[in-house]
């Protein structure tokens, strides 16, 4: 299974912004990446009327929509933590989850101080590294907002590299 871990911070801090900037960088290295938004108000993927909709409203427990260059499910799922997930990412080398901040994986926390007076996980023994335009200090290694490819660097070296071996990811 593949190395999961949780970009984390309050609203507005910009971990979708550090995804979309993470993920082209991990790809162009080489990797398949997966990704997990944690919604904790529930989710709408399918549109009202559709026939993928009326098919779920009538009572299927699973709906996959096809095509020719994608598939997207709907399906009935009482996930409990995220290791529930990884049967769902065996064809990726990493997964990056955005939030899940009470999770136990390794987590990467973006703090902008523009946004909030305090960052939310400095003492969570799960932080792995700390994201920021401020002058935090912190247990873990600090990366600008820029810093991207460091980033990246970190995470290749302890959670791709690290199971290139057992796994056959590239190197």
């Amino acid at each position: 299974m593949p190395a999961i871990i949780s970009i984390v911070g309050k609203s507005g801090s910009g971990k979708t912004t550090l995804i979309e900037k993470l993920i082209p960088v991990l790809k162009q290295r080489g990797y398949r990446i997966g990704t997990i938004k944690h919604a904790a108000h529930g989710i709408a993927v399918d549109k009202k009327g559709k026939d993928s909709w009326r098919h779920k409203a009538a009572g299927a427990d699973t709906v996959v929509l096809a095509s020719p260059e994608a598939i997207s499910m709907i399906k009935d799922f009482k996930a409990t933590v995220l290791d529930d997930f990884e049967k769902y990412f065996d064809d990726v080398d990493l997964v990056i989850t955005e939030g899940f901040k009470t999770g136990d994986k390794p987590k990467i926390e973006i703090y902008r101080s523009s946004a909030h007076q305090e960052p939310l996980c400095l003492d969570d023994k799960d932080l792995i590294a700390f994201v920021t335009d401020s002058t935090f200090r912190t247990r873990v290694p600090t990366f600008g907002l820029e810093d991207i490819e460091k980033l990246a660097d970190l995470i290749e070296d302890k959670f791709i590299r690290v199971r290139a071996p057992i796994l056959g990811v590239k190197p």
